[in-house]
């Protein structure tokens, strides 16, 4: 960041994005989204993702209503790009305000320059809307297009990235600087404070019926504690006291701490709203505990127990970790891709790439094969491709799925990463 007032921000340039996503946080996605689905032409809309991938857009300026940055064709063309989207309105803003005093765990982060995870949700709850819906993001650009452009997009996948380090730059375009909307809470979120200050005491208490009446000089209750990042370890096995014939205590203890995995995986898919979870089969849920274990003996066990050898479940462990079901069906199956399958995978790869830098691919089944290189793309049944790389002889998994192959094929040149996807 180069600048920051009440008004404006610029973002320095950001560097090339090959090998990574543009979008990790839901706001980030919900940005794209409402770019993707409202483009009339696709294929500008992959245009300005490869030249956002690339490193074509210059400093981003951010101004309520309007978003700001030169873009460079690669002929060097350079094309300044706007996109516009709708302020909020004085009434929208004191209803925005007005829900986020009403909470106290959002006054508290959002005084903290952090950003809720359910503020997008509650101030739609209250009528306002912050996330762009389908059309509501307005391109123009000096390069003459009606519509969005290569240009246009690129900036908006640019802002993207900015989302997801920077929420309040959605909040800014919106029509409200960080510091005055941090003051507005400051001074709104003092009342219930100053109401409780000049309530009289009655050290002999009063009614039930009359507390309770008066309960709205009260803040509101804090936000539930965050949902932990990780889950609790459980307590240790290594005791004086040798354990009982036939009970191997690393076993048990191994398994303990799975169920605390599980458990916190479980309550997270619960807190997901709507989102489903496919069950794993029995020698897929040896591969989960595998990935979970450092006790090689264990491991030994179940690679035992699934007809793996080490390198075969070594290779299925690194398919859970970065996809889970998904990563591994795509190490386990080959399946052939016919009709409307075959026609948008083909077109998929054709615009991930300008002809001058796509690769050379050879085709069997679900798998595409780089042709000179130890690299593979394998189309998943969830329409994502995963990476793979040629290691000692075989294929083995080398990144996260991704919707454009380009993205997944550059995660074979990449270190392997150490996080799930």
């Amino acid at each position: 960041m180069n600048q920051y007032d009440a008004t404006e921000r610029t973002f320095a340039a950001l560097p090339p994005a090959r090998g990574k996503a543009f979008a990790l946080t839901s706001w980030g996605r919900a940005w794209l989204k409402s770019l993707e689905d409202a483009a009339l032409d696709a294929q500008q809309v992959k245009t300005g993702r490869r030249l956002a991938r690339a490193g074509a857009v210059g400093a981003v300026s951010v101004r309520p209503g309007r978003i700001t940055a030169v873009v460079q064709d690669r002929d060097g063309t350079a094309h300044r790009a706007d996109v516009l989207l709708e302020e909020l309105s004085g009434e929208q803003w004191d209803r925005f305000l007005e829900m986020a005093v009403e909470r106290a765990g959002h006054v508290a982060a959002l005084l903290d320059r952090d950003m809720p995870p359910h503020l997008v949700e509650d101030a739609a709850a209250a009528g306002v809307e912050l996330l762009p819906g389908m059309g509501d993001l307005e391109p123009t650009c000096d390069c003459g297009a009606w519509d969005h452009c290569g240009h246009t997009a690129a900036l908006c996948y640019q802002v993207a990235r900015l989302l997801d380090e920077d929420p309040f730059v959605l909040l800014l375009v919106r029509g409200r600087g960080e510091r005055d909307l941090l003051d507005d809470l400051q001074t709104r979120g003092a009342a219930p404070a100053e109401a409780i200050a000049e309530a009289p005491s009655d050290p002999e208490g009063v009614d039930a019926s009359e507390a309770y009446a008066a309960g709205d000089i009260l803040p509101a209750l804090p936000d539930p504690p965050e949902f932990p990042a990780k889950p609790g370890l459980p307590p240790a096995l290594d005791t004086e006291a040798p354990p009982a014939p036939g009970v191997d205590a690393a076993a048990l203890e191994f398994l303990a701490a799975r169920t605390a995995v599980a458990a916190h995986r479980l309550l997270a898919e619960a807190l997901r709203a709507g989102v489903s979870q496919e069950e794993p089969t029995v020698d897929q849920d040896a591969v989960r505990l595998a990935a979970g274990s450092p006790v090689r003996h264990l491991r030994d066990r179940l690679a035992q127990g699934t007809g793996r050898d080490p390198r075969e479940l070594a290779s299925a462990v690194r398919a859970w970790e970065y996809g889970g079901v998904a990563g591994l069906s795509v190490l386990e199956e080959e399946w052939a891709v016919e009709g409307e399958t075959l026609a948008r995978a083909r077109a998929a790869l054709e615009a991930a790439w300008d002809d001058a830098e796509r690769p050379t691919l050879r085709a069997q089944a679900n798998r595409w094969t780089v042709v000179g290189s130890p690299a593979q793309l394998r189309l998943g049944r969830d329409g994502r491709w995963w990476p793979y790389r040629r290691e000692d002889g075989r294929w083995v998994p080398a990144g996260c799925g991704d919707q454009d192959p380009a993205t997944a094929l550059a995660a074979t040149e990449a270190t392997p990463a150490e996080d799930a996807c």
